[in-house]
């Protein structure tokens, strides 16, 4: 009855905003509201592109409207760059719903053109996609928080892996250490015959490393452990002394288990990428000086104590010191050809390990872990 009586006193356009409107209110919730990061930023994107397209279908509003216009292209402007980003879904959230409580002190055009009343419907249906997302967006993160704070160091990722993997008697046991490049390494299409098992979380750091360096290594009794970590922690801003004393950590207690610590310098990083998708701008927010600075120390460290060392950007970096643009499809993570690279430096640096004697258990001399002279 509601529906019949504006479709007899207003034209079937406006009609049909007013049967959108009510359904935005009223419909159920989708089963999965929480976009992924493509879906979210495609969401963002049509919003903005409707915020200006619909302004221009009612007399001044465009001019009204073009400061909030301008701000939310600036907010779409940072979610290219982290599109589940919540306090900046938020801030579009109450941009565009900023516009639309604008867009209600105007008076519409009679009659409202088919093509604006669709753009409309599909503003009002938007934003109420938007709205949704964000409650969801807003649920996982907090969940997230929960999470983190009752698990910082993910521990709960391979403790159920840890408490059923059985050693093999003929094969000494390598763990990979290390965050989402040892993560996504796919380590029985690289390496066939051994007992490799990957520990790597993604978006690890190296405190978190060191939090779980007991159950996820020294519980496993392995001979040997290769640790490629640090670029989490230089994306973080901490500083390279704390990133080295974490590395040094892990080599004490590699050392006080009889294990051999296998240390990897970090990849090089590179912007090659960052016309396709705005996020792959990685050295903007991973200073290739600090990567340089952390590996510098790493190469001193390992030789002063004795410690294996697979120096993976020199095999990696291209002529300005970054990862080329076919070794990584997003200037951090390496692809199949960087992985390839790769794998035959670890497999030498393990062997070679594995070949000589057994890492002597002696307590760890903390004293020897700074390079004389480095700057903290």
């Amino acid at each position: 009855m509601f529906v019949r009586r504006i479709q007899s006193a207003i034209p079937v356009s406006v009609a049909v905003l007013c049967v959108v409107a009510a359904y935005a209110q009223t419909a159920p919730r989708p089963a999965s509201p929480l976009l992924n990061a493509k879906d979210a930023l495609t969401l963002a994107t049509s919003l903005s592109q409707l915020m200006e397209s619909t302004a221009t279908a009612v007399p001044g509003l465009p001019g009204s409207s073009d400061g909030l216009r301008r701000s939310a292209d600036a907010t779409l402007a940072e979610l290219r760059i982290k599109p589940t980003d919540t306090v900046l879904t938020y801030r579009l959230l109450g941009q565009v719903k900023a516009y639309g409580a604008l867009l209600g002190g105007f008076p519409m055009p009679s009659p409202l053109p088919q093509v604006a009343a669709d753009q409309f419907a599909q503003l009002r249906e938007g934003t109420y996609k938007l709205q949704i997302h964000f409650d969801a967006l807003l649920e996982s993160t907090a969940r997230q928080l929960a999470n983190r704070e009752a698990d910082p160091n993910n521990l709960r990722r391979y403790a159920p892996a840890n408490l059923t993997l059985t050693p093999s008697p003929r094969l000494p046991r390598v763990v990979f250490f290390g965050d989402s490049i040892t993560d996504g390494w796919h380590l029985n299409e690289y390496f066939t015959g051994r007992e490799f098992v990957n520990r790597g979380i993604s978006g690890q750091t190296t405190t978190q490393l060191v939090g779980r360096f007991q159950q996820d290594v020294v519980s496993l009794n392995p001979k040997a452990v290769i640790i490629l970590i640090g670029i989490n922690d230089i994306a973080r801003g901490m500083q390279a002394g704390a990133i080295e004393d974490n590395l040094a950590t892990m080599g004490d207690l590699a050392r006080a288990h009889g294990i051999h610590p296998i240390f990897c310098t970090i990849l090089p990083v590179s912007d090659y990428h960052k016309d396709v998708d705005p996020r792959y701008d990685v050295a903007k927010f991973r200073p290739p000086a600090v990567i340089l600075q952390v590996n510098a120390w790493l190469k001193e460290y390992c030789k002063r104590e004795g410690f294996a060392l697979v120096d993976y950007y020199a095999a990696a970096a291209d002529g300005a010191g970054m990862l080329p643009a076919d070794m990584g499809d997003d200037g951090l993570h390496p692809n199949a050809k960087g992985y390839r690279i790769m794998a035959p430096l670890a497999l030498a640096a393990i062997d070679k390990v594995l070949a000589s004697p057994a890492q002597p258990i002696a307590p760890a001399d903390s004293s020897k872990r700074k390079t004389p002279g480095a700057q903290h």
